[in-house]
């Protein structure tokens, strides 16, 4: 267990060490060389986790799912809801996922598929809300692969935004927003007065969430003889 702790905390390392040179310089212009020094790590070491560059590149464009599933809710369209807030949260707060979303934005990432993380997302939604229908959660005429896309295309487009505006300050805010003008259009009159679309709920899944983190890392430095 304690080897499998130090191999987490070094994969994690390296990316983020990846994450942070690809921001600076660009996915092309980006060298293991400089990877491998800021991430103070042998190649050896480098090449255990990571096959190439472009891996490492895959590697910091899956940062962006969720590292810990939420829980099942009563409501299935509140999943949504809470995955919106805490990919916020996460955005305003975790370099590494920030990393993750600007390397998807890069066009000079030639040679990476940026395509594969909008495509997992819109699975995520597309998942949630087909089970939802089966609910009766959401109106008859509802495309389920139409509407998971314009969530994750609008959901890309206000982080953007609010990135180049604020540095993300009003993310969560924008989030709601675009929840209470997307939902209304998807959802049953009865569902929405049940719905938990609020400031403070995100403010409570951020905090479950961090807990849950902090708790994650603590258990792997336990493991770990020395530290």
């Amino acid at each position: 267990m304690a080897q499998q702790a130090r191999a987490i905390r070094t994969r994690r390392m390296i990316l983020e060490s990846a994450a942070a040179v690809f921001a600076e310089r660009g996915y092309e212009r980006t060298t293991i060389g400089e990877i491998l020094v800021r991430a103070g790590v042998t190649k050896g070491a480098l090449y255990f986790h990571f096959a190439s560059k472009e891996d490492l590149a895959l590697g910091v464009l899956d940062a962006q799912m969720l590292d810990e599933p939420l829980g099942p809710q009563p409501i299935k369209v509140q999943e949504l809801v809470d995955q919106g807030f805490l990919l916020a949260h996460r955005l305003q707060r975790d370099p590494l996922v920030r990393a993750s979303v600007a390397l998807a934005l890069d066009s000079g990432a030639t040679g990476v598929d940026r395509a594969a993380p909008f495509r997992a997302w819109i699975d995520q939604v597309s998942e949630v809300l087909t089970v939802a229908k089966v609910r009766g959660e959401l109106l008859v005429h509802v495309d389920v692969t139409d509407t998971a896309e314009l969530f994750a295309g609008a959901f890309a487009g206000i982080q953007t935004m609010s990135q180049i505006l604020c540095e993300r300050n009003d993310l969560t805010h924008r989030v709601l927003v675009l929840l209470r003008h997307v939902l209304p259009t998807i959802c049953t009159p009865a569902l929405l007065t049940r719905l938990e679309m609020s400031e403070s709920r995100a403010r409570q899944l951020a905090a479950e969430y961090d807990a849950n983190r902090l708790r994650r890392e603590e258990g792997n430095l336990a493991e770990t003889p020395g530290t």
